[in-house]
Formats: C-alpha cells, structure tokens, sequence
C-alpha cells in the first residue's frame, strides 16, 4: 500500500461515488479475512489497521492474558505475557504484531477484490438510483434481441427483458427497433437492479396522453380512473379542472387525431375517453360509450346499476364478449345489468316513466337516470330535481309558445274584425251618396 493507491481510492471516489472511508473499512476487513484464511484460524483475534495518509497496513494478533490457557489462539498465559513486557497483568490483552513475507502479495490482491467488488455495486446502486425514480414513468428502450417471446430492451444503462406477458397481444418487434414502454417496477437483486418492463400497463396510456394532451401534461385536464384490455379496448375517464375546458375533446384532439396517436402507439388498440362525473348514474352512462344510454337505476344495497338502452345498441353497449360493459364495470366500480328498452318495459322499467313521491306530490319521471330508493324518498335525487327543473322549463316554453300563439290568433280575429267595420263604413257612404229617387 503506497500514496499512489491512496490517490487511486480518491478517483474512484469521485468517479463512482464511493465512499473512501467506507472502502477503507471494507479492504480492513476483506484484509482480515484472508489474514485468517491464509495464516491463522477462524478464531483467532485478529485486527487490521490501514494508515489513511501512507497507506501502509498493519495486521495485529491479540491474545488474552489468564492463568491457564484453554484456546492457545486467543489465551496466553501471564508468565509468557511477562515475558513480553514485565507490565502485563491478568485480563490484559498482548498484541503480536504479525507480517508474514507472502501476505503482502495476497493483501494487495485481496485489497483489488474488494475495490472491484465495491465498483461493481456502487455502479449497480447508481443505476437503481437513476431507474427508481423513473419507477411508474414511461421510458423509451432499443429493441436488441427477440429470443422465444421474450424481448431483451437497452435502456442505455442497464438492459432488461420484456416477458410475454407484458406484451401487447399480437405486437411483434424487430432488433433496432424503438419502443415505449412503462416501468412498472425496480428492484434489488444480487445481480443487480431489476427494471420491470410493461406494455400492458394501464398507467401506459395515460402517460401517452400526458406527451399527446398538453391538458393532460398541464394538468388542466386530470385523468381520474383508466381500465384496459391491452390489445382491445382501454377506457379512460377524465375530468376539468378548469371550467372552459372540455375534457373529452381536449383528449381526442381535432379530428381525433390526439387520441389516433396514442392508438397507433399501442398497435390499435380502442381507446374511449369518458367524461367522469360525480354522478354515478351519469358517469356509468358515460362510460358505456360508444353505446347510448336511455336509463340508469342504481341498487345501493347490492351495488348493481340496471342500464336501459335503445334495442338496436344493445350489442354495442354489452361488447364483443362483453367487454364493453365488463371495462365499464371496473371502471365505475359498479355491477352493470344491461337491458333493451322493449325488454325493460316488459318488466315495469322504462320510458314509460317511473312513479317519484316528491314535497310537490307523486309525480312520473320519464325513464332515465335515477335511484332505486328514489321510488320512497320524500326528496328527489339532484338528477329527478334536474329532470323535474327541465320538465318544468319545458312546460313553460309550452305555455308561452301557446300564449305567443293565442297572442296572434286574437290580433288576427281583431284585424278581420277592424278590417269589416271599415268595409262596413265604406258601404254606408256610398248608400249615402246615391240618387235619392235612385232609392
């Protein structure tokens, strides 16, 4: 050990970051160690020493001073202790100073192992450190080699494997080719940092509106729940928060070419974007789409919403294989029944209208959304207050239309009437004017 090693331990510090006391310590005890192996015994009291101005290492044996000796590697006797030095005493410890001609060469090559060693995981701790904070972001890699489904990814750093079940159904890549995925997890393992690659991942398409929607990325758009069947189908539901923002087209973009982008990124899988709403009848409405929706009842008991649509969108609402509803369900969180209009009216629900008990009376609602205990509750939901609100605006532009018309019906029989009596007035002058032997 020398001052140029010392000077090597500072680059490295400043190259890898590696503590220089820690390493020191770590070469201390690795030194040890093949002090133990090499020339000594497992239980034999041993002690490193490494000068942190020369370098210079000093290895000390120590043995404790007794009677009689039971372990001759960690007792000595105290006559033999004296002899050392007259001013030991029982329960002294007497150090041998040991430097056999050999240790030097295995010390050195021991002190390289360990620096290597410490090399490597101070480089696989920088490398966790970089990729943990990007944990839950999306992240660009290099295909480098397919090999029986699994996908090896360069992430320029480090270079993990994208498993088959990570992987959009019937997406296939080539060497060289540049994806975007999403790191769904990073781990430590003896090997290194494990980089958990996804392309199923429903937090991929949001972080793809995030680069499409500067909304979305601005947060003046703020993306609420997303369900997915990668591959198929992906519902995303958003909401504003500013009130001139339109979440929806904000997302889709003119011509829908925003959300066509993030569409050809996953190899064209559908994606609705839904308007969120604190209603939950309305928001399961939405998130039904492309299908309309004519009624919504909400069970609170059993968590089941019995939606009535028009016959013809039925299939459209319930999905290939249902996975239109089935992703609306997990997107609002509620059982979904879907039924046809004719076949709700059979069983008692549909436009037709449903009986609600309000402060005004029983009155029917046309068939839409509400709640099952709206049925006996003395006060009407905000939507059968909104219905009834509308109802009402309608009824009045009724009445004023037919009060608009009456209006000009009685100034028409007015005109008539005005138009008459001059007519009649004309006739009596001319009567007047005539020839009285004429008459």
């Amino acid at each position: 050990m020398n001052h140029d090693f010392m000077n090597a331990l500072d680059e490295l510090r400043k190259q890898h970051g590696i503590d220089r006391e820690t390493l020191l310590e770590a070469i201390e005890s690795a030194v040890k160690s093949a002090y133990r192996r090499n020339f000594g015994s497992a239980g034999q009291d041993v002690e490193v020493r490494l000068d942190r101005e020369s370098g210079s290492i000093r290895i000390g044996v120590y043995k404790d001073v007794v009677e009689e000796v039971t372990d001759e590697t960690r007792e000595i006797t105290l006559k033999d202790a004296k002899e050392i030095d007259r001013g030991y005493e029982l329960e002294d410890r007497v150090e041998f100073e040991v430097a056999p001609e050999r240790f030097a060469r295995i010390a050195a090559q021991t002190a390289k192992q360990v620096i290597t060693q410490r090399v490597r995981e101070a480089e696989r701790e920088r490398i966790y450190q970089d990729f943990i904070e990007k944990e839950a972001d999306m992240i660009t890699g290099l295909v480098q080699r397919v090999h029986q489904g699994n996908i090896l990814i360069d992430l320029g750093k480090t270079e993990s494997l994208l498993e088959p079940s990570e992987q959009i159904p019937g997406e296939r890549f080539r060497e060289g080719d540049r994806v975007k995925l999403y790191i769904a997890e990073v781990n430590r393992t003896t090997k290194g940092p494990q980089v958990v690659l996804s392309r199923t991942h429903p937090q991929l398409i949001k972080r793809l509106l995030e680069l499409e929607v500067p909304e979305v990325h601005d947060g003046q758009v703020e993306i609420v729940e997303i369900v997915r069947e990668a591959g198929a189908r992906s519902k995303v539901a958003v909401r504003s928060t500013e009130p001139n923002v339109d979440p929806v087209g904000a997302c889709v973009g003119q011509r829908g070419n925003r959300v066509q982008n993030v569409v050809r990124e996953i190899k064209g899988e559908k994606v609705d974007i839904v308007r969120w709403s604190s209603l939950e009848e309305e928001y399961i409405a939405n998130a039904l789409s492309p299908a309309d929706v004519l009624q919504v009842v909400l069970h609170e008991d059993t968590k089941l919403a019995q939606v009535i649509v028009p016959d013809d969108q039925l299939s459209l609402a319930i999905g290939k294989a249902g996975q239109n509803a089935r992703l609306a369900a997990r997107l609002t969180g509620w059982k979904v029944d879907i039924k046809g209009k004719t076949e709700a009216e059979e069983s008692g629900i549909g436009e037709q209208g449903v009986k609600i008990r309000t402060g005004e009376g029983e009155v029917r609602v046309p068939g839409f959304f509400l709640r099952k205990e709206d049925e006996d509750d003395e006060r009407p939901s905000r939507l059968i207050d909104r219905l009834l609100n509308d109802a009402k605006k309608d009824e009045d532009a009724r009445e004023e239309e037919v009060r608009e018309q009456e209006a000009r019906e009685e100034q028409a029989r007015e005109k008539v009437a005005r138009d008459k009596d001059a007519g009649d007035e004309d006739a009596g002058e001319e009567d007047a004017d005539e020839d009285p032997e004429s008459r």
